[in-house]
């Protein structure tokens, strides 16, 4: 009987360490993905992520809906770029200067109290008179 269970062992024994061996050359078929193509790929999605963040400002909605812009065309047009155009839109948004629309609010209240100042409602500027 000892014999018999070496046997029905060793055969089973057998067929798994071939089977794991044909699914083990089967695994080492699929190329493996290089540092470089993951680092792009994580690139790309983090441009896709700094794009989404932009376009979810409540300012960026409001200002796109006053040109006219549905906000989700603009999703859509977003999510169709290559990571390339994603990448370099992404590089543009970040070297936009934060303060921008700053300046026209600066400018706009220069011109209101030039304006009153001229019309002799306020006394900010002295060279008015």
């Amino acid at each position: 009987m000892t014999s018999r269970l070496r046997r029905l062992l060793c055969t089973v024994l057998m067929l798994c360490l071939t089977l794991g061996a044909a699914s083990a050359g089967a695994a080492t078929s699929v190329p493996l993905a290089s540092t470089n193509d993951v680092l792009a790929s994580q690139q790309s999605q983090d441009a896709r992520e700094r794009i989404h963040q932009v376009l979810a400002r409540d300012d960026v909605r409001q200002q796109l809906e006053l040109q006219g812009v549905d906000p989700s065309e603009v999703e859509d047009r977003v999510a169709a770029l290559s990571d390339a155009e994603a990448q370099q839109m992404a590089d543009q948004l970040d070297q936009m200067p934060a303060g921008a629309s700053v300046i026209g609010v600066l400018f706009a209240v220069f011109v209101i109290l030039l304006v009153t100042d001229i019309l002799g409602l306020t006394d900010v500027y002295p060279f008015t008179r």
